[in-house]
């Protein structure tokens, strides 16, 4: 079985499926049109950091010749395709409103195409979305009282971006034979048969418990955002700022703009994490935190727990924190002895390995390319 990933490497979900499926026998592969600062690798990088607008452009279109090779199955990432939709924003220059609605509709009819190209040669696709590639700042702040979409400004969330993944969402759903989400609150927005699908980006045997809890110091609180808006970050100093001033002793390392392989090492010598706190769901970080055998702060939105199997919601080992509970859960934490500390770190890693296993996962995948293919 020969499986292509694309288009990118966000929160290094495609690339973990990718490796186990290459355990398991597939000959499996992920492009990415560009690489970020975490720096997931990939078995190919279309986009250089130095490449002018009509490189970047070139370099698409040749390796759009893609789909004219014998692949079994090509599983698109953050909701797109090749040609990513980006939506058009107006400007007060006319001579760049018109080159920015001509692109978007270039992008527009080159996706189509695209995905008209794989069905014609019948090639099984299938897409997941990971976060704010399907979340709609409406949608959120008309249904869920605690929002990110009440964090950020606008242009994070707004009803030109909602229109676009609303769009977005429906062509790949026209194409493609499985649509997955990676965050259960993904599944409001998203067609009626989406799955839910775990984290699966990390390797266990690479990622070993490191079990400090019971380290001769003050409690080690990590926290590592990628928009500290989204995340709470502001809250989570605030709060530790306050148990400060009443007398509690704890270091607290903030993680940002490190790779993932720095990130891990800082990672291993932490006692607990911080997530996020607005989302309702944890992210790829709290995966890595876990299996670390770190226990995980991080606002859980109940009513989003439906969507996901009903043991794994008994099972869920975290401390359900929002922004205006923060203080209160990293008091509890802090009042935790370290030996019950030890035990909520060594659950953790159990869910993980049990929840978020890769190849039990990259298995599943398999078999559902396998049916779409027969």
């Amino acid at each position: 079985m020969k499986v292509l990933h694309l288009p990118t490497t966000v929160g290094g979900n495609p690339q973990g499926i990718s490796k186990h499926m290459r355990i398991l026998g597939v000959d499996s592969q992920t492009w990415a049109l560009r690489q970020n600062y975490l720096g997931y690798p990939a078995d190919r990088v279309i986009w250089n950091d130095s490449d002018n607008f009509l490189s970047r452009e070139w370099k698409r279109l040749k390796a759009l010749s893609y789909v004219f090779q014998d692949w079994d199955a090509v599983h698109f990432n953050f909701g797109t395709s090749l040609f990513i939709q980006e939506p058009f924003e107006a400007t007060p220059s006319l001579i760049r409103n018109l080159f920015r609605k001509g692109y978007a509709g270039y992008l527009n009819f080159m996706q189509w195409f695209e995905l008209s190209l794989l069905k014609w040669r019948r090639i099984p696709m299938f897409v997941q979305y990971q976060g704010d590639d399907a979340r709609q700042g409406e949608f959120c702040l008309k249904n869920f009282k605690i929002t990110a979409a009440t964090q950020v400004g606008a242009d994070y969330y707004n009803d030109r971006t909602d229109a676009q993944k609303r769009i977005q969402i429906g062509r790949m759903a026209k194409f493609c034979s499985k649509i997955y989400g990676l965050n259960p609150d993904l599944l409001y927005v998203l067609p009626k048969g989406t799955e839910f699908l775990p984290y699966s980006h990390i390797s266990f045997e690479e990622w070993e418990a490191h079990y400090t809890q019971t380290k001769n110091r003050p409690l080690r609180i990590g926290h590592a955002p990628s928009n500290r808006k989204g995340k709470g970050t502001d809250f989570v100093i605030s709060a530790l700022e306050e148990l400060k001033a009443e007398g509690y002793e704890f270091e607290f390392v903030l993680i940002e703009g490190v790779s993932n392989a720095e990130a891990k090492l800082i990672y291993q010598d932490i006692d607990v994490l911080v997530d996020q706190l607005f989302f309702g769901w944890y992210g790829g970080l709290a995966v890595e935190a876990m299996a670390l055998g770190k226990p995980v702060l991080v606002y859980l939105r109940e009513e989003d727990l439906k969507f996901i199997p009903k043991e794994m919601k008994e099972e869920l080992p975290f401390i359900n924190v929002h922004s205006g509970s923060i203080k209160e859960g990293l008091k509890y934490v802090m009042d935790m002895p370290r030996e019950e500390l030890v035990e909520l770190a060594k659950k953790s890693r159990t869910f993980v390995l049990k929840w978020h296993d890769p190849i039990a996962i990259a298995s599943r995948l398999i078999r559902d390319y396998q049916e779409a293919k027969n």
